[in-house]
């Protein structure tokens, strides 16, 4: 049983950073929003500018972020039919949040490491 899930059994209140991480959660989830808060693409634009990404991985993320309400799958009609993605409401919510992650993150790795400070001793 999940922490979340033992907490609303529990009757404890749902965690909002459990919530949040629900949309971001997943190998390459944030890649694709990132990518996607550029504006709206198509999949082949998506899966060149996202390496190592497989097709069927970007199709399931796709799928999974549209299930979520997160990214909006536009078809045009045409022949053949062109699909556009572009973030919902909900995703443009969720580019500072991952902007705010991208920036510590990289100043986390242009830190130079340092030892890390001793704990306390028990009294």
């Amino acid at each position: 049983m999940t922490e979340t899930t033992r907490n609303a059994s529990a009757g404890a209140a749902p965690c909002p950073m459990g919530a949040c991480m629900r949309l971001l959660g997943g190998t390459w989830t944030t890649s694709v929003i990132w990518q996607l808060s550029a504006g709206a693409r198509r999949f082949g634009e998506l899966h060149r500018d996202i390496p190592g990404i497989s097709p069927k991985m970007l199709t399931a993320r796709l799928r999974e972020l549209e299930a979520k309400r997160v990214v909006i799958r536009e078809v045009t009609p045409s022949s053949p039919p062109a699909v556009l993605y572009r973030l919902s409401a909900l995703g443009r919510e969720l580019v500072p949040v991952i902007d705010a992650m991208v920036r510590l993150g990289t100043r986390l790795l242009n830190e130079t490491p340092q030892r890390a400070p001793r704990r306390p001793r028990a009294r």
